[in-house]
């Protein structure tokens, strides 16, 4: 009587509530379920989980859902927030049911289709956020009925059409944020007529649309605006400074890529400078790419000593540049280059401290290069190319200690390379071409050996040898030094230079012999000697070279017997022209005699084959011999007794937690398929809750697959976990084994793989930022520097992919499985503790996954941190393209790394373009790129670095761990402002405006 009791009060109570809630949330309950019948979630967790008709929780407890409180039972629903929950389908019209919401965003998702107008009929909504979604269309005019609306972003869609005029002149409007940027809109910005004042507007971004016309007058009425954003569009016009004069607070103005005027017939730019001159926090001035006409006024150095950039390139700018705009003491970014600029450089520029990165390039400046350039300690970049600058290179330019990239080329340039220039230490890109600089080349300047993109000295008046410092050189892809006076031979230790792909030594005095070890670099792609005094044969390295494909020797003295084969099948006689002893195939080229050989050229091939497949069965023989005999015997290591017990299936190290199998079955469901969160060729992965409410993961090994390897792969877990402790590597909690089950228990990590992130289910963009992914390959190399040089046993991974790399709840990247790591005695990669480590397997199972596998090891190399690196280059190659190496391989024949080289450094925008497309957090303004351009470009070239063929070139884990370091420094540090000065700064503002009202 008493369970009956309990029963009818439960159930009169459940009534109650439920009386309760349907004579006030009834029509906002059937709206929302109306809602998400039309939507689903792609998230492994479904993140509408919580809605239902079935559901006991109340409305007000749904996921994303919060109402007022009031007091009493009057409650309402005032915010939905569902944004960056993976939900895909259509937004439905049942929303404007909800009359009481106040926010509604559900941004960051994958939405289709078109924008409700009935959205326009929630009467008090203050924030409508749907951005990152796919919705196409037009925007609905309705949406301008919503008189209270204050945050209004719709970027970053498919939309289409016209902006309607009374979204923005509803004649009361409170709107003080709108993003429309980076979609397809066209038409004018409807900011014309009466009620068309936006007095409110803090932020208006409109870039990378179709929108044409000028910018409207009326917008001079939002007197508090921080942010314009305008570029990348068709607007004309003169510079809006009538405009711009009254918005005294502006931060960010972006009129970049139009085509707007100066005033007086585009040759003024002085009114719109004094414009600006009010807006005592500018920060970032873009004006690039509109052709704009005059002189740069001196005026601009009156503008705020806030500014940090300032971009002025691409116009038609003349004059000299003013010295007053050295009074921008903060600014770390100046482009002036493509314009019709003369004059000297002033010195003035020469003391902005805080320089990073200055543009000349392009112009008619002349002048000597001041040394006092040398006296900015963060200058990194500097263009003075297509100039006509005069005089010396100045020796201080060796003070420079943060300088990567000096580009002098194409001007008048005399005197002789400083040998100071060996000094800086960081210097990548060095072109000095097409000058008249003569004398020797340096030694100093020869073995900079951090060039690793190019070093450019042709077309000057350089004489002597070609200094043998030039083999240190080995990360440099390419190296001229055509049309200048050097004469001497060419050192055999240029094929020391094994990153180089590029060889152009034509157009001088060069004699001698060509030497064989050019032929034998591993990635030489192009070589042109032409015009020079070579004698002697061609090397035969040439011919059989995999890589070669541009060939120049003519206008020499070569001789000899040349064929059509190899490398040399595409060439025609031009590459031969002006070599009168050579005879050979090569259509055009006169024929001789070809000499007889004893042997054929298959016979000597043939023997050699039959050798090696000789000696590698006796090897194999020998090799399952022995194991077979340790097993009968019951031999093992001391190593894998002090391990495993594989009798007693028991670990012998007991600090941990002993889980028995029968908790795993409870934790597992009994190992149901809706648990299984991931496997692979050696067992699954389920997920489960053991009894204190700890979240685990179960690696389940496939007895028979995972005993394949020689040693076994649970073993080999065991010993690599065992002996390493990083925050960047997996943490095991313990194992299990018995009979025929061998287990691996680890912390779940809620945030899955990498492999999840990069190629979500949905197949759309990922959702991670390049600022992260950043973040968790370095913590990748950090963890893998410490298994190859840090750890008390080295380790050697072996199978370094994202699906091995999982991100904890705050998205730290941590390693995991070692199935077929490698244990390495010290420091010395050639003894290993056991002897599994050759690649035995006739079916690949120890080289890892495919396309990941360092080359080396498809020649029966052993294991060795070098192949980890070579791993490491594909994941970042992979990162940046988004393309699987598998994808790579099937599709265009040939590797990751190949195909990325064969885009460098030419065809690599649409690369870089794609990924910060693939990876942009959220809309940015396009004058970040070029902080988002110079990551991307770190990461290709370090993964092309890393996936080297030469396996002793390729840098250390450590090496890798430092750039990465470095380079997540610099996409998330001050001076970058990419996040201070855009990001942060436009989130913070964004978040200040959003949900305006006390919940």
């Amino acid at each position: 009587m008493g369970c009956r009791q309990f029963f009818l009060c439960l159930t009169l109570v459940l009534f109650l509530v439920a009386g309760d809630e349907s004579s006030e949330l009834s029509n906002e309950r059937a709206a929302l379920l109306e809602f998400k019948s039309g939507v689903v979630s792609s998230h492994p967790v479904d993140r509408l989980a919580s809605w239902g008709s079935s559901s006991a929780l109340p409305v007000c407890n749904w996921t994303g859902v919060e109402c007022s409180n009031n007091g009493g039972n009057s409650r309402q629903i005032v915010q939905i927030d569902l944004s960056g929950m993976s939900l895909h389908g259509t937004i439905s019209a049942s929303l404007s049911n909800i009359s009481s919401l106040l926010v509604l965003d559900l941004s960051h998702n994958f939405f289709r289709g078109r924008i409700p107008w009935q959205l326009g009929r929630i009467p008090h909504l203050k924030q409508l956020s749907l951005s990152w979604n796919l919705l196409d269309g037009g925007i609905p005019p309705e949406l301008g009925f919503l008189r209270e609306l204050v945050y209004l972003d719709l970027g970053s869609n498919k939309l289409f059409d016209e902006i309607p005029q009374p979204l923005f002149c509803n004649g009361s409007s409170a709107l003080e944020y709108v993003d429309l940027s980076n979609n397809s809109l066209s038409g004018e910005i409807p900011l014309k007529g009466h009620g068309c004042e936006l007095t409110r507007l803090r932020f208006l971004l409109l870039w990378s649309n179709k929108l044409v016309g000028t910018i409207p007058p009326s917008l001079s009425k939002s007197s508090d605006l921080e942010w314009l954003d305008v570029e990348s569009n068709n607007l004309t016009g003169e510079l809006p400074s009538e405009i711009v004069s009254k918005m005294p607070k502006l931060q960010f103005l972006y009129l970049s890529y139009n085509k707007f005027v100066t005033q007086d017939g585009n040759t003024n730019l002085s009114p719109f400078l004094s414009a600006l001159v009010r807006a005592e926090n500018l920060q970032e001035l873009e004006l690039a790419g509109n052709g704009l006409g005059g002189e740069i006024p001196p005026i601009i150095g009156d503008l705020s000593t806030n500014l940090v950039q300032i971009h002025l390139d691409q116009n038609l700018l003349y004059g000299p540049i003013p010295p007053q705009i050295s009074n921008l003491l903060n600014l770390t970014l100046l482009n002036l280059s493509a314009n019709l600029l003369n004059g000297t450089i002033p010195l003035e520029l020469c003391r902005m401290a805080k320089l990073e990165r200055l543009y000349l390039s392009n112009n008619s400046i002349y002048g000597e290069i001041p040394a006092e350039f040398g006296n900015l300690p963060h200058l990194g970049l500097l263009d003075l190319s297509k100039n006509e600058l005069s005089g010396s290179i100045p020796d201080s330019f060796a003070n420079l200690s943060q300088l990567r990239r000096l580009l002098l080329y194409e001007n008048r340039l005399s005197g002789t390379i400083p040998r100071s220039l060996g000094e800086c230490v960081n210097l990548e890109i060095l072109d000095l071409s097409r000058n008249e600089i003569s004398g020797v080349i340096p030694g100093e300047v020869a073995g900079l050996r951090s060039l690793k993109l190019y070093l450019n000295l042709s077309g000057n008046y350089l004489d002597g040898a070609l200094p043998l410092e030039l083999s240190k050189m080995d990360m440099v892809l390419a190296i001229d030094l055509s049309s200048n006076n050097l004469s001497g031979t060419i050192p055999s230790q240029l094929g020391s230079c094994i990153a180089l792909e590029f060889l152009n030594l034509s157009g001088n005095s060069i004699e001698g012999p060509l030497p064989a070890s050019i032929g034998k670099l591993p990635y030489l792609k192009s070589l042109d000697v032409s015009s020079n005094q070579l004698n002697g044969s061609i090397p035969q390295t040439l011919q059989t070279s995999l890589t070669l494909k541009q060939l120049n020797f003519s206008f020499n003295m070569f001789s000899g017997n040349i064929s059509n084969n190899g490398s040399f099948s595409s060439l025609t006689m031009e590459s031969f022209m002006g070599n009168q002893a050579l005879c050979g195939t090569i259509k055009g080229m006169h024929s001789c005699k070809k000499k007889k050989h004893p042997y054929n050229s298959i016979t000597m091939p043939l023997i050699v084959s039959l050798f090696a497949v000789f000696s590698l069965c006796l090897f194999v023989y020998r090799s399952i011999s022995k194991s077979k005999l340790r097993s009968q015997l019951g031999i093992f290591s001391r190593q894998d007794d002090m391990d495993y017990d594989e009798e007693k299936g028991k670990k012998n190290d007991h600090k941990y937690p002993r889980i028995s199998y029968k908790q795993l079955i409870q934790a597992t469901g009994g190992f149901n398929p809706s648990t299984l969160i991931g496997s692979g060729r050696f067992g699954q992965v389920y997920k489960g809750v053991l009894q204190d409410n700890t979240r685990i993961a179960v690696k389940v090994l496939d007895s028979k697959t995972a005993g394949e390897i020689k040693g076994g792969s649970f073993k080999r877990e065991c010993q690599v976990l065992r002996r390493t402790r990083h925050r960047n590597l997996i943490r095991i909690i313990t194992t299990c084994s018995r009979p025929g089950f061998n287990a691996l228990v680890f912390p779940l990590m809620t945030n899955g793989s990498l492999e999840r992130h990069l190629y979500p289910s949905h197949g759309l963009n990922p959702g991670l930022s390049l600022v992260q992914l950043i973040g968790i390959c370095r913590d990748v190399a950090e963890g893998v520097a410490y298994l190859h040089h840090h750890s008390l046993v080295r380790v050697v991974h072996c199978d370094l992919k994202p699906s091995n790399i999982l991100l904890d709840d705050d998205m730290t990247a941590l390693v995991t499985d070692f199935g077929i790591s490698k244990l390495v005695n010290g420091v010395d990669e050639l003894k290993l503790v056991d002897d599994s480590v050759s690649f035995e397997s006739t079916d690949g199972l120890l080289c890892g996954s495919l396309g990941y596998i360092a080359p080396e090891y498809g020649m029966g190399k052993q294991a060795s941190t070098q192949g980890d690196v070579y791993s490491f280059g594909v994941l970042l190659l992979e990162i940046i393209t988004g393309r699987r190496p598998t994808d790579v391989l099937f599709h265009e024949g040939s590797n990751l790394h190949e195909w990325v080289k064969s885009q460098y450094p030419h065809k690599l925008s649409p690369i870089v373009e794609q990924a910060i497309l693939r990876y942009a957090a959220m809309a940015l303004p396009s004058s970040l790129n070029s902080v988002w351009e110079d990551a991307i470009l770190e990461m290709i070239d370090l993964g092309l670095m890393c996936t080297q063929y030469n396996p002793s070139t390729r840098p250390t884990m450590v090496d890798v761990a430092h750039e990465m370091g470095k380079l997540k420094d610099y996409v998330t540090s001050p001076p970058s402002l990419l996040i201070q000065a855009t990001q942060s700064k436009l989130d913070a503002a964004a978040s200040s405006i959003k949900a305006p009202v006390n919940l």
